[in-house]
């Protein structure tokens, strides 16, 4: 199947939903941050995901699944791993998160990044 340009998607003419929520209590370590999301796609499997996500100050415990590649836009924030290594991420950095990470994450100050996460399926 032959795809077209009008089958590409272009974040500056596609202005997804934005899905703004606070995390589920058990999550939350400190803070009660608001975040939201807005997916610029999402593969016909469900499998691949692009959008950007915003979180105000703030930090949860995290449990991947999926694979994540991120970019900070904005702000910085603090990854831990259950071990207790830590890796600051800010503005322009940019790394992947593998499945099966578990650990922390807090926003230090009102963080932005796109994401592209890809969840295998069993």
């Amino acid at each position: 199947m032959s795809k077209h340009i009008s089958d590409i998607t272009l974040f500056s003419s596609h202005s997804p939903h934005v899905e703004s929520y606070h995390l589920a209590d058990d999550k939350k370590i400190s803070g009660n941050p608001l975040q939201s999301v807005q997916n610029y796609f999402e593969s016909p499997c469900k499998q691949f995901n692009v959008g950007v996500w915003q979180s105000e100050a703030g930090q949860w415990q995290v449990n991947y699944s999926e694979y994540e590649y991120c970019d900070i836009l904005e702000g910085s924030s603090i990854i831990t791993d259950s071990n207790g290594h830590s890796l600051t991420v800010n503005v322009g950095d940019k790394f992947v998160i593998p499945a099966g990470f578990i650990g922390t994450w807090e926003v230090v100050n009102h963080c932005k990044k796109i994401y592209v996460m890809f969840e295998q399926q069993a």
